[in-house]
């Protein structure tokens, strides 16, 4: 596939889609299963939160989700999941829904962004290590693996316990 990307929010015709993306990247359902039950909840949910990538032919190849959750009781927004077609997998898919999705949530107005991932991709849109501004998570994850990012300069990332929204069973 080319890697020619255009990125919107998601519509209730892409649902199937979004869940077929989730399937084939990880090769499991957990994470579609996921998508779905952050979707029926509306304290996580957020309208306008879950964007897409797709390609020229207007199909669906990647997909980049993010939903409330707080910091101690600081609202932010979590990361996760992040997902591409395998075909389409190293080609800027991921990274154009990733950023289309923060800059959708900084014209929000939201603050801050967490996520629990791979060390080495997530520093390119800006994140760094959660700890490194004392948030931490109540399980134990790899350190480097929880990330932390603040979309205003103005607000500086706030201290405490990520709480997930429930459906994430952390």
């Amino acid at each position: 596939m080319n890697g020619t990307w255009t990125t919107r929010a998601e519509t209730r015709a892409d649902v199937a889609a979004i869940r077929e993306v989730n399937r084939a990247a990880f090769g499991r359902d957990e994470e579609a299963d996921l998508v779905d039950a952050l979707r029926a909840d509306a304290s996580a949910w957020i309208d306008g939160l879950s964007l897409v990538a797709t390609g020229p032919d207007g199909r669906v190849v990647g997909h980049a989700l993010l939903t409330r959750c707080h910091i101690d009781d600081v609202p932010a927004l979590c990361l996760a999941p992040c997902a591409v077609l395998p075909e389409a997998q190293g080609a800027g898919a991921g990274s154009a829904a990733v950023h289309a999705a923060l800059a959708a949530a900084e014209e929000r107005g939201e603050r801050y962004v967490i996520v629990l991932g791979h060390p080495t991709y997530y520093p390119r849109f800006g994140f760094g290590r959660a700890s490194a501004h004392g948030i931490r998570l109540g399980v134990d994850v790899p350190d480097e693996a929880l990330m932390a990012l603040a979309l205003d300069d103005g607000h500086p990332l706030p201290t405490g316990t990520v709480r997930y929204a429930a459906p994430f069973g952390i």
